[in-house]
């Protein structure tokens, strides 16, 4: 027995429904009424089988089905607007001057970034790298287009890309007294995830001193991994030769980190589509998008 086909314009439906949280905001990003939406929804959750929405109470929240659900259709309709957009318009060309906070994915950012000049040769990317409150000035001033950096805890500015857990790490060989001052490295103020790792500390009333004030990211990863401290940093940056610090051992319990999208309301649109699109696919696919 064949399979049915899966219906785009169900999907676009079910991929807004998702990401705005509601039937009704859903409705409004796609322009169709909120009960033509509804019905969409049923007509999809009877093709695949399953139920895709939790309507339980005041929230609309998406099940685990709708989970995997959601990643796939995000990569149906990229790949879907992708090939019209070859034969609508021509190639996206240009230059696009991206900042990047040096803790959005460390590890897969090289990769993803090449992946994204082979599928569009055509776009430029002018790549920027340094602390998040450095490409926010350097996007007020003008000098991005693009910023992808973690959020500011006061302004709340961008849109929500990615999220990740904010762990203490130190090297695997490390051996701390619990009544001793933790030995601390940290970037140098008005950085977040210092005033994070003091706050945490102070709160469960645990004594500390900074033992090490590093410029950069890779920096602090040295002087952690030389033994020399404790950090507060996202999980990715967790590598060989270092270790999660367990709470269960005393270690104060951290907030999720997030990273923001910022500049995209007046940069080129056909420049930033291409990245956003890729940039939301490359993130789902891995399971690390904010939905």
């Amino acid at each position: 027995m064949p399979l049915p086909d899966l219906e785009l314009d169900l999907l676009r439906a079910f991929v807004a429904v998702a990401e705005s949280g509601s039937m009704t905001a859903g409705a409004a990003m796609i322009g169709r009424t909120q009960s033509a939406v509804s019905q969409k929804m049923l007509r999809l959750e009877d093709i695949v089988g399953c139920r895709l929405l939790d309507r339980a109470g005041r929230s609309l929240n998406l099940t685990a089905d709708g989970e995997r659900l959601l990643v796939a259709a995000r990569r149906m309709l990229a790949f879907n607007d992708e090939t019209l957009r070859q034969f609508a318009d021509p190639p996206a060309a240009g230059t696009l001057r991206l900042g990047v906070a040096e803790d959005f994915i460390p590890h897969q950012l090289p990769r993803l970034l090449a992946r994204f000049a082979r599928n569009y040769p055509h776009i430029r990317l002018e790549l920027t790298t340094g602390m998040s409150c450095d490409l926010m000035h350097k996007l007020d001033d003008d000098l991005l287009d693009l910023a992808i950096a973690k959020r500011d805890g006061e302004q709340q500015r961008g849109r929500v890309i990615w999220q990740e857990p904010l762990v203490w790490i130190a090297a695997e060989g490390l051996d701390l007294d619990p009544v001793d001052p933790v030995p601390l490295v940290l970037l140098p103020a008005p950085c977040t995830y210092r005033g994070i790792a003091l706050e945490a500390l102070s709160r469960v009333r645990r004594e500390s001193h900074v033992a090490c004030t590093a410029s950069s990211l890779m920096g602090v990863q040295a002087a952690v991994a030389g033994g020399l401290g404790v950090t507060l940093l996202g999980r990715s940056f967790v590598q060989d030769g270092l270790k999660v610090l367990d709470p269960h051992d005393g270690w104060p319990t951290l907030p999720t980190t997030e990273i923001v999208l910022l500049g995209e309301d007046r940069a080129r649109p056909h420049l930033t589509q291409p990245l956003l699109g890729f940039l939301t696919e490359s993130l789902a696919s891995s399971r690390l998008a904010v939905h």
